[in-house]
């Protein structure tokens, strides 16, 4: 295969990956926010990205799940980004962060040991900010249908037959 060059010295695929560049970066608009230790990202339209990451870390450590990726947290807190929420989230997180400060800690994302954020989250744990979002999370994150099977659950069965004829025999740990 020839490399030749184009009329500006480009090759084709040069041109093409500048030019995939320069679409995304018109794609992504001014509330687009990725994680830097993690796969996922998401467009904010209200949150500022550190309340957004520390509630997706408060979501995480609330209900800890190994096998589960950080992009169903995700998916599970994106509610609270919304102009009627914005106030009490952002006002919760810096409770938390002032929690995590008087701990020691620089912020709540700054806290490398999950035993010492759920030391915080203890202290926290009557406040209705985190009631509100321990609240949130229970059908926000379990009722995510790309979850179940994470878990081992099949979904229902009625459209099947009933447990009898699927679910009722599958338990493999007894």
């Amino acid at each position: 295969m020839k490399n030749t060059k184009g009329p500006k010295g480009l090759t084709r695929r040069q041109l093409l990956a500048r030019g995939s560049a320069m679409g995304a970066a018109f794609v992504v608009g001014s509330g687009f926010m990725a994680a830097r230790d993690a796969a996922w990202a998401t467009e904010l339209t209200v949150l500022k990205p550190e309340t957004f990451a520390s509630l997706v870390q408060m979501a995480r450590d609330i209900y800890p799940h190994d096998r589960i990726g950080d992009e169903y947290y995700v998916l599970a807190v994106k509610g609270y980004d919304t102009p009627d929420n914005a106030e009490d989230i952002e006002a919760g997180i810096e409770a938390l962060n002032a929690a995590a400060l008087g701990r020691g800690f620089a912020s709540y994302l700054d806290i490398g040991w999950e035993a010492d954020r759920v030391r915080i989250l203890r202290s926290m744990e009557e406040s209705p900010f985190f009631q509100k979002i321990r609240g949130g999370l229970v059908t926000g994150l379990y009722n995510q249908k790309a979850v179940w099977p994470l878990f081992g659950y099949e979904g229902a069965s009625f459209e099947f037959g009933g447990y009898i004829d699927r679910g009722f025999n599958d338990i493999n740990w007894l």
